[in-house]
């Protein structure tokens, strides 16, 4: 019997629909809750770009006003594109597979949960995997993001997703889109295994003491998970933002370890951590949105075990 009531759909199209419904469920998630977050993540990366290009610190609020004040508001929204498209592609991979890979172990095991250390796995291996689907599109979205605090000779001028893609592949080539990678799956891996495996082991834990699946529940579970995914994954961020930003002409880095070692020298470990709070802002709030919202829009399609209700 299918997890998920398609009742509203011909019995045909729902039978044949219903392997997706994780996969699109998750790109639903991740896409909303980034039309939510997209300004602050604008903020995030220029912060990250002026501390490794011009070693300036600066806080989210100063940024904030430099952007409205010289380029508008709309432009807080700018790679708006790139970030849906990088939502379709990564969200929907990693948390469709996420999900469809532990329900399938629940289904084998005969049982409502699986191990912590099951979970970790198949949360750094969807990550990994999502991470590589979405690199282009991410990539994309970090190069429009950066482009405008550059001088202006140094521009590209980008004007959108398409453009972004046809540019970086016409003067890098077109495995450059997939610069940066290792960091951004690295990052992904570290961010999932925060996300995905504490949002699940917490509401387990949080199922003894409040109503499961009430928003309390939910929402305490989801804030866990964005604390932990934001704590692993910002130093593996800051190093794939650096080396994304770049254009191949005039690179600063030589490499992962080299961007890795020189931001080392200069601001030691806190370097890597200059943006936690702008981090923390736009991670942890779209974490807990998409996982919450994955959260019910699940819920409002899994058909209810009639045959479990009868024997409790």
């Amino acid at each position: 019997m299918s997890d998920y009531n398609l009742s509203f759909l011909p019995q045909s199209l729902g039978k044949y629909l219903t392997p997706y419904v994780p996969f699109a469920l998750g790109g639903l998630s991740g896409c909303t809750s980034t039309l939510i977050i997209q300004p602050v993540d604008m903020i995030k990366v220029r912060i990250q770009v002026l501390a490794s290009t011009q070693n300036r610190n600066l806080s989210p609020f100063t940024v904030f006003s430099n952007i409205l004040k010289n380029e508008g508001f709309l432009s807080f929204y700018k790679g708006l594109d790139a970030a849906c498209v990088r939502q379709l592609l990564y969200t929907t991979t990693r948390l469709g597979l996420f999900r469809t890979t532990s329900d399938y172990l629940k289904k084998r095991n005969n049982t409502n949960s699986i191990p912590f250390y099951q979970k970790c796995l198949l949360s750094l291996f969807c990550g990994g995997v999502g991470a590589v689907v979405g690199n282009p599109a991410d990539l994309a979205l970090v190069r429009m993001q950066s482009d405008l605090s550059l001088p202006a000779e140094h521009r590209k001028n980008y004007t959108g997703l398409f453009n972004t893609i046809y540019k970086i592949v016409r003067d890098e080539g077109l495995f450059n889109l997939w610069k940066g990678s290792f960091p951004t799956v690295v990052r992904a891996m570290s961010l999932n295994l925060g996300m995905l495996s504490s949002f699940d082991q917490t509401k387990e834990f949080l199922a003894k003491y409040l109503k499961e699946g009430t928003l309390p529940h939910v929402c305490l579970s989801s804030a866990v998970a964005g604390f932990f995914a934001v704590t692993l994954s910002l130093p593996f961020d800051f190093v794939k933002t650096c080396i994304q930003k770049e254009s191949q002409k005039g690179t600063a880095y030589s490499g992962i370890f080299d961007c890795i070692v020189k931001n080392y020298k200069q601001g030691g470990v806190p370097r890597f951590y200059s943006s936690y709070a702008t981090y923390y802002v736009r991670v942890a709030p779209h974490a807990m949105l998409t996982l919450i919202l994955m959260d019910t829009f699940t819920r409002l399609l899994k058909r209810r075990d009639t045959t479990q209700e009868k024997r409790a």
